[in-house]
């Protein structure tokens, strides 16, 4: 009854004074600049990657710094604004410079004169527009035009995304620590993760540092980093554990045999995206989840995965697989094969609102990278913050971003045509 009156209430908003088109006039990039405090000399531990089996690209082990210091930095982000005759604005960021990049020269242009309520319509003719928009940055630069629309759409409807998807399935949504940068040096993940377990994240997510080219002593290490997590923390806290594509079957394999009695939530993106088979393969071979889908770019990509039984978990990033229109379309391909979404967190706001519109049982989480949300949202007023791992979803339209002029040094425009 309360969807259908709030739908009734949506439908009615153009007739309250409102014209029933928005047709887009103006698309454009803006470069926000600023300067924050940032620590030196912690949070650098790097992660395994594919290039990581050759020795001269391989980093030595990291550990922090023992005297931190802190120190003046600069800080910029792009930000796309799509503008109606009435004046009306949607906003979104931020944005990747690839996708921005392809949004100034090959979207701006199109999107001038269409109906900026006519969500399908401008998805599918964007994603008919160009023979590469299946993936990569022209689907990137589509997500970033999908989900400022969705601003847009908010603004106008006076309502937040997730309401306009449906209503909410909760009022809170709880989010996963993303532990990406801390050291795994035993000693300062023992310290680090019972710290995050004290602020609420019952949910946490480290990063392997260690992979084939590293030997048997690497793979030591790795089983280490279990281990510690699970006996900080003791055995009501999920663990979870991302490779960065930085393994093989075989290799992924002998981890899971070894730490599988530490029962990880899950091993996330073992090899690169286009071994489904190994996926599929890893999945048969553990019972720990197996987890990926950041760089799937369409529903076709993941139904690919989904076919497969590849996925337990797919994370399927909204501001590179098509947006907040492409991800909740993908949420329905994922409940059929009983897998869950939880999306990349690149960034928060479009994937916090798709998810709360959301089954729990489909989408249980949103991810939170610790670290780079200190200064991800700076030129924002409210930025999204966990509290006790719980992040209440925001009343205000749209996405509700509104830049903090305070902080902006200097904001420009830019253009690449």
């Amino acid at each position: 009854m309360q969807r259908r009156q709030a739908l009734q209430f949506l439908g009615a908003l153009p007739l309250l004074g409102r014209p029933a088109k928005a047709i887009i006039r103006d698309v454009s990039i803006h470069r926000l600049e600023g300067h924050r405090d940032a620590p030196a000399g912690v949070d650098r531990q790097h992660q395994v990657q594919p290039n990581h089996i050759y020795e001269e690209l391989r980093p030595k082990p990291y550990r922090d710094a023992e005297n931190p210091t802190t120190r003046k930095t600069p800080v910029s982000a792009l930000y796309l604004k799509i503008v109606s005759d009435s004046g009306l604005e949607g906003v979104y960021g931020p944005i990747d410079r690839e996708a921005a990049i392809v949004v100034d020269q090959q979207l701006r242009s199109f999107l001038i004169g269409k109906d900026a309520l006519a969500g399908e319509t401008l998805w599918d003719q964007l994603y008919r527009l160009n023979r590469h928009s299946t993936r990569g940055h022209f689907m990137m630069a589509i997500s970033a035009v999908d989900n400022t629309l969705w601003d847009l759409r908010g603004r106008y409807f006076e309502a937040p995304v997730y309401r306009l998807l449906g209503g909410p399935t909760r009022a809170k949504v709880e989010a996963y620590g993303s532990c990406l940068g801390f050291s795994v040096q035993p000693d300062a993940v023992a310290r680090q993760c019972v710290a995050l377990q004290k602020q609420g994240f019952r949910h946490q997510k480290w990063f392997i540092a260690y992979g084939p080219g590293d030997g048997l002593d690497g793979m030591a290490k790795n089983v280490e980093l279990v281990r510690t997590l699970r006996q900080s923390m003791g055995p009501y806290v999920e663990i979870m554990f991302d490779a960065f594509m930085g393994w093989d079957l075989n290799y992924a394999i002998r981890w899971a045999k070894q730490v599988e009695e530490f029962r990880p939530r899950w091993i996330e993106e073992a090899f690169a995206l286009e071994k489904i088979e190994s996926f599929a393969a890893l999945r048969r071979a553990t019972s720990i989840p197996v987890a990926s889908g950041e760089h799937l770019y369409n529903r076709w990509h993941a139904q690919d995965y989904l076919k497969a039984g590849a996925l337990n978990v797919v994370q399927a990033d909204p501001e590179w697989c098509g947006g907040v229109s492409e991800l909740v379309k993908i949420c329905s391909l994922a409940s059929i094969y009983d897998a869950q979404v939880i999306p990349h967190g690149h960034s928060l706001h479009a994937a916090l609102h798709v998810v709360a519109s959301q089954s729990p049982m489909t989408c249980p989480l949103v991810e939170f990278l610790i670290t780079k949300m200190r200064s991800y949202y700076h030129f924002e007023k409210q930025p999204l913050v966990p509290v006790n791992g719980l992040i209440t979803l925001p009343e205000r339209p749209g996405f509700g971003i509104e830049w903090d002029a305070a902080k902006i040094e200097k904001q420009t425009p830019v253009k690449w045509s």
